[in-house]
């Protein structure tokens, strides 16, 4: 398996042809799922004991397998949030699995770990953080948003009297699913404070006010910096405070909203983020790297350290006097890791951050075009302002069976992937359509396409 032979070569150049050519692709085609069973019957088995050879391999991929993913990069993917990396993060994703270092510690991914850090303070200067903040990359956000809570629990615990007390933290209904999930993980208690748009400082007093003997068991509060449903963005200073007077753990999850702190158009929404004890952001969303790279930041990183850093015989040499250096795995959950922060320093490095807000500002104006277009249009209407890159909007008369109906069929057509979503109001939820604009190289004619579609 390790012999360096002429099949090896052709095998490389079709793996670099097929690279080129998909990254030079501005309007790749829109792939559709199949069923686990077509699949088997195109493809048959692929795993066999003498295995079926590299170029069947990688033929069955390329004609059939790709052709079963949604690519995330495509100009009319508007769902979820899409991603749209830049031809020179990916480029640089293959060097980087080519280069095989692990980045766990200085020791052994040295010179690796310089080029994250380099992006990793670019991505603190966003935030405003005060030194000595500062971060590592991660899997994403919630890997991410994990390191920060356990951190945040052990620091809690530091007072004997919180030993073998569960924790509670507080966030909004509007938060995303991973810090749920994760107070499961780290078993805690969550208690949401009921809304889905902005949550304020005096609804967040309240409700902290309201908890009674079980105010002791509190320990952190997470704020949205973006939601994914609609891009709001929590009332980070009232948050803030209320956390600086309470004595509590302050997070930010900004893994969607982070990358439009690089947008001097809206940077003034995320005032408060600065007083962070840690922030989450995902560059492989909004700062176009590719999957999977999530970022988490800390105000004080030796207290994720003393959470995270772990001990064993074999990891003494780790601590020689020629290996000091920043080891990512003392700040993070996780010990083995690939440097996915370095196809977002070269990105960085080759087109300067000027760019990078020029593309965040791009996804911004698409959603302030959409919100012009369908607030003209007599068939739409939006369901609140646009907000970061995110447009929630409805179409007269139709019910969740009529969304869903439409964005198959358009997804079916290789035409667009716009998924509806759930909008809470007085009366329930109410299905409503969805766009999370992400890549530049969209179009107000796309746009103008996909709201046709619904006529």
């Amino acid at each position: 398996m390790h012999v360096i032979d002429i099949e090896m070569v052709e095998m490389t150049l079709d793996v670099v042809k097929y690279a080129i050519n998909r990254i030079t692709q501005t309007n790749p085609e829109l792939g559709k799922p199949k069923t686990e069973a077509e699949l088997r019957s195109l493809v048959g088995e692929t795993v066999t004991n003498r295995g079926i050879g590299g170029e069947r391999a990688f033929e069955l991929f390329r004609d059939v397998l790709v052709k079963a993913t949604v690519p995330i990069d495509h100009p009319r993917h508007l769902a979820f949030v899409p991603a749209a990396p830049t031809r020179a993060a990916i480029l640089f994703d293959l060097v980087t699995s080519a280069s095989s270092i692990h980045g766990a510690y200085w020791m052994e991914g040295a010179g690796g770990i310089f080029c994250e850090n380099e992006a990793m303070a670019w991505l603190v200067s966003l935030t405003g953080m005060p030194a000595p903040a500062f971060g590592v990359f991660t899997s994403g956000g919630t890997a991410a948003n994990l390191s920060a809570l356990v951190a945040a629990r052990e620091t809690w615990r530091k007072d004997p009297r919180n030993k073998n007390v569960k924790g509670l933290m507080i966030t909004s209904v509007g938060a995303h699913s991973s810090i749920k999930a994760m107070a499961k993980v780290i078993d805690v208690d969550l208690l949401l404070v009921d809304t889905e748009d902005e949550m304020t400082e005096s609804a967040l007093q309240a409700t902290i006010n309201a908890l009674g003997p079980e105010r002791a068991r509190v320990f952190a509060v997470v704020a949205t910096g973006g939601t994914t449903n609609a891009g709001i963005i929590d009332d980070l200073s009232g948050v803030a405070r209320v956390c600086e007077r309470e004595n509590l753990w302050f997070h930010v999850d900004a893994a969607y909203g982070g990358g439009a702190l690089a947008a001097k158009s809206v940077r003034h929404l995320f005032q408060g983020i600065e007083r962070a004890d840690s922030v989450t952001i995902d560059p492989h969303k909004w700062l176009f790297s590719p999957y999977d790279c999530g970022a988490v930041i800390y105000k004080n990183p030796e207290l994720a350290k003393e959470a995270h850093a772990q001990e064993g015989s074999y990891l003494e040499i780790f601590k020689d006097e020629g290996a000091h250096g920043f080891n990512p795995s003392d700040y993070q959950i996780q010990l083995t890791r690939r440097l996915r922060g370095l196809p977002l320093w070269y990105s960085l490095a080759t087109h300067g951050t000027e760019k990078y807000e020029w593309a965040v500002e791009e996804g911004i104006k698409l959603a302030q075009t959409a919100g012009k277009l369908i607030t003209a249009h007599p068939l739409l209407e939006l369901v609140r302002p646009p907000s970061l890159s995110c447009v929630l909007y409805r179409r007269k008369g139709w019910t969740p069976e009529d969304y869903r109906n439409w964005t198959y069929a358009n997804h079916e057509a290789g035409f667009a992937l716009v998924a509806p979503t759930k909008w809470k109001t007085a009366n329930g939820t109410e299905t409503v359509s969805r766009f999370c604009f992400i890549n530049p190289d969209t179009t107000e004619e796309d746009i103008i396409a996909v709201l046709k579609s619904m006529e």
